[in-house]
């Protein structure tokens, strides 16, 4: 028995790719490959956001250095952390242009209701996935934007002062929010965009995709 044979038999890997990968793709234009290139965006996010985090340090005294070190000392270090901001722009803005898309074609129908909340989750997700990743390199522009950021968060009737006071851990951006936004970006939420991802390819795929001609009213 080889080992292929030896592995599907236990693992039934095989039939993993047969369902995900192994499909007669419709004919279609661009705007069905907003979905892919999203998930595209997402796997460049984590990628190059773990190869950042072996050097950056969550701390208010070296966070800043640490970016400054990344972004002129490390090996390539400009281009993974380029690849890493302005991925994360161009992640939020192909969901939002995807989700609009689904509206246009009517793809939030029945039998895709599970899909469309699970993108508008996402949605929701990666935008709160960009905010708390601003806070992170500790400079300036970074300090003001969450200041602001947070202070509107206090204004949400009945939860702004407990939201804000999660956030930030204190009265301002100090350690404590620099810590808690730190773990949100590279545990919480990380784990929230797997089982939200997770569960809307699989609804994707078990209801159908978003060619136009597989949409039905």
């Amino acid at each position: 028995m080889g080992l292929g044979q030896w592995l599907n038999e236990r693992t039934g890997i095989n039939d993993v790719y047969r369902v995900v990968l192994a499909r007669k793709i419709p004919k279609t234009g661009w705007a069905y490959t907003l979905g892919s290139a999203t998930l595209f965006l997402m796997v460049n996010q984590i990628v190059t956001g773990i190869l950042l985090s072996i050097y950056y340090v969550p701390t208010p005294d070296h966070a800043w250095d640490s970016v400054n070190y990344i972004q002129n000392e490390v090996l390539f270090g400009w281009l993974i952390r380029g690849l890493h901001h302005f991925g994360a722009s161009a992640m939020v803005i192909l969901v939002g242009l995807h989700m609009i898309r689904v509206v246009i074609y009517g793809a939030y129908k029945y039998p895709r209701e599970v899909t469309w909340i699970t993108g508008v989750l996402l949605l929701i997700i990666t935008m709160a996935f960009g905010f708390t990743g601003y806070l992170l390199p500790w400079d300036q522009l970074a300090f003001w934007a969450i200041t602001v950021g947070t202070s509107v968060a206090g204004y949400a009737p009945g939860i702004g002062n407990s939201a804000k006071a999660i956030l930030l851990g204190g009265p301002e951006v100090g350690q404590e929010a620099l810590t808690r936004f730190y773990a949100l970006h590279v545990m919480i939420i990380p784990a929230g965009i797997a089982l939200l991802t997770s569960l809307h390819m699989w609804r994707v795929r078990k209801d159908g995709g978003l060619a136009a001609n597989e949409i039905k009213d």
